[in-house]
């Protein structure tokens, strides 16, 4: 990673700069990393463009007046080339990945903006107050009347209806592409075992998931016992609980604080997940969710996974929103009760409430990343490179200790994966397994049916409906 408070770093597109390059003729790709959400989305597909050795990726955060804290820290672990904003909106880009609007009207190249979330019009209601109001809004997507998108990835083909409705200019920009993230979940359903014990879930144990988005609505927002209540409640010889906080709580509370909130919960037992990727595999090795109106929890409904919803968080939604759908298929969250009933009596959603949550999400599902390759070099105007577009498993969760490091390594025999494919290693701290094996998912045709998409990965997960 190239990190430095210079005015200018050495880079693709500047002429000054081009004697030392070894490569200076490149297509210039930049990703815009405003927050970890939008950071993850872009990564989610930089992997159909990178290896292209006609093609330079470089990253940068915008300056919009505020900064998330800690956004400096997480973009230099992506060990790319950074460049300072202003040096980005003097540059020509080829290419403009966005997960976020935030300052990409500013910049100079055709512009790809994608949802860094489930669904592509999002569930939350804005400061505003304005519940009409949405990301496919035509405030969202123009500047001084012009679509500042050229080309504008959508999740769902009812995301198109909502864009004909709300923003009838930006409709010959959109592309249904689908869910490049959730792919990476399904991609992951083979592993469940792997993750399982990357956790720490002994055999027997069933691994329940607590997630809070951000907002005063959230589950942690209303009720911040919920976690510590949870490890008290659950017998720990039955139940291995893992929270996932979403970015905006660790970045906007800092890691220090959250880390003291939660400790008298992890002193009893609690998983801590960092705020980046771990939260995918948890959700294949879920067999309980425990969540509120936040993404995580719509894409635990479409894996099938038993749950519960805290309603207070539709306090936070717009009607008609994914979070008002997810509501109405969960079995609502009774926080003046006894938990451990509840999560016990938790049921997986029926074959027609999962199929509803995962129209809300995805209509292309495991098509994502080669539609949006498609999309790219179509923007980029080179020819596609004839391999295929492998899409990476869920990667190894990686629990917080109590410093907030990676768990070290546990010591255990190894022991062959689920499908034979290669050794992993127990432990509680993701880093001891070692790679997952192959990290390759073949990409369905269009004509794929979904339902056979998830059979082999039902029954990795040892069917849910077996664990009611």
């Amino acid at each position: 990673m190239i990190a430095t408070t210079a005015d200018r770093v050495i880079a693709a597109g500047d002429p000054l700069a081009a004697f030392w390059l070894t490569r200076p003729g490149v297509k210039r790709v930049l990703g815009v990393v405003p927050h970890v959400q939008a950071g993850e989305r872009v990564q989610d597909v930089l992997p159909a463009l990178e290896s292209d050795m006609r093609i330079q990726v470089m990253l940068s955060t915008p300056d919009t007046g505020y900064r998330w804290a800690g956004i400096d820290d997480y973009v230099r672990r992506l060990d790319g080339l950074v460049i300072p904003w202003r040096q980005a909106v003097s540059t020509r880009f080829d290419l403009v990945l966005a997960a976020c609007d935030w300052g990409v009207s500013e910049l100079d190249g055709p512009v790809l903006a994608m949802p860094h979330g489930a669904s592509s019009s999002g569930s939350r209601i804005g400061p505003d107050g304005d519940a009409r109001r949405h990301n496919l809004s035509r405030d969202r997507l123009t500047r001084g009347g012009e679509v500042v998108p050229a080309a504008l990835a959508l999740a769902t083909d009812d995301d198109e209806l909502v864009l004909a409705r709300d923003c009838p200019e930006a409709l010959s920009t959109a592309v249904v592409a689908g869910d490049p993230s959730f792919d990476r979940v399904l991609a992951g359903l083979p592993y469940r075992e792997v993750y399982r014990r990357a956790l720490g879930a002994a055999p027997g144990q069933r691994v329940v998931v607590a997630t809070s988005t951000w907002s005063r609505h959230s589950l942690f927002g209303t009720d911040p016992s919920i976690f510590l209540r949870l490890v008290e409640e659950l017998p720990r010889s039955e139940y291995l609980v893992v929270a996932v906080l979403h970015p905006f709580i660790w970045h906007g509370h800092s890691r220090r604080q959250i880390r003291a909130w939660l400790a008298p919960a992890r002193e009893r037992g609690l998983v801590v997940l960092p705020p980046e990727e771990s939260w995918r595999a948890a959700l294949v090795a879920a067999d309980r969710v425990v969540g509120d109106l936040g993404s995580v929890f719509l894409y635990a409904l479409a894996l099938g996974v038993p749950a519960l919803m805290d309603p207070a968080g539709l306090a936070g939604a717009r009607p008609g929103s994914p979070a008002r759908l997810a509501a109405r298929i969960a079995a609502p969250l009774r926080r003046d009760r006894p938990l451990a009933p509840q999560v016990g009596r938790a049921r997986p959603p029926s074959d027609d409430d999962r199929a509803a949550a995962l129209r809300t999400i995805t209509t292309r599902p495991g098509q994502a990343l080669g539609i949006l390759r498609d999309t790219c070099y179509g923007l980029l105007g080179l020819d596609q490179p004839v391999h295929g577009v492998p899409v990476s498993p869920a990667q190894l969760p990686k629990p917080i200790d109590w410093n907030g490091c990676s768990l070290p390594p546990r010591r255990a025999e190894p022991r062959s994966d689920p499908l034979g494919a290669g050794v992993v290693h127990g432990g509680a701290g993701g880093e001891s397994f070692g790679p997952v094996p192959p990290r390759t998912f073949v990409v369905p045709s269009a004509h794929e049916d979904f339902g056979e998409l998830l059979q082999y990965g039902d029954a990795q997960r040892s069917g849910l409906r077996s664990r009611q």
